[in-house]
């Protein structure tokens, strides 16, 4: 049965065959992903067209250490207007560009590479004070 808007008569007004939603798309190479953030029907699968491309998020860092990312906020604020849902991935990347609060998955993170940071330095502080004992 083909998704045709309703009459108004039957008071539920025009149909919508699927929930949009903010997602990553994957380009570029092995090795070096780039990515599009896009609005498409979540049914569809990330090789179809898009509906619209809000963004780009390329997670490898430059010469700078600088992961480059690139948002349309106004569209961004139009679609989450028209009650497009946001990935998971989507909603951390726009927690820590500001537009939503920042995701707890962000602070986890954060929180597991500060302790493999500091382990890292403690290891690194007693490899380095064994030989200068053991030869004194």
């Amino acid at each position: 049965m083909p998704r045709l808007p309703l009459h108004p008569s039957s008071g539920t007004g025009r149909m919508q065959p699927f929930v949009k939603v903010i997602r990553f798309v994957r380009y570029g190479c092995s090795n070096r992903p780039f990515f599009h953030i896009v609005v498409m029907n979540s049914k569809l699968n990330q090789h179809h067209a898009p509906i619209e491309q809000l963004g780009t998020y390329d997670p490898m860092p430059n010469k700078y250490n600088e992961k480059l990312i690139a948002l349309n906020f106004e569209r961004i604020q139009y679609w989450l207007g028209s009650h497009a849902n946001v990935s998971k991935p989507v909603a951390e990347l726009f927690g820590l560009a500001g537009f939503y609060p920042v995701h707890p998955r962000t602070y986890i993170t954060a929180w597991r590479n500060r302790g493999d940071y500091n382990k890292a330095e403690e290891d690194k502080d007693f490899n380095s004070a064994t030989p200068a004992e053991s030869a004194g």
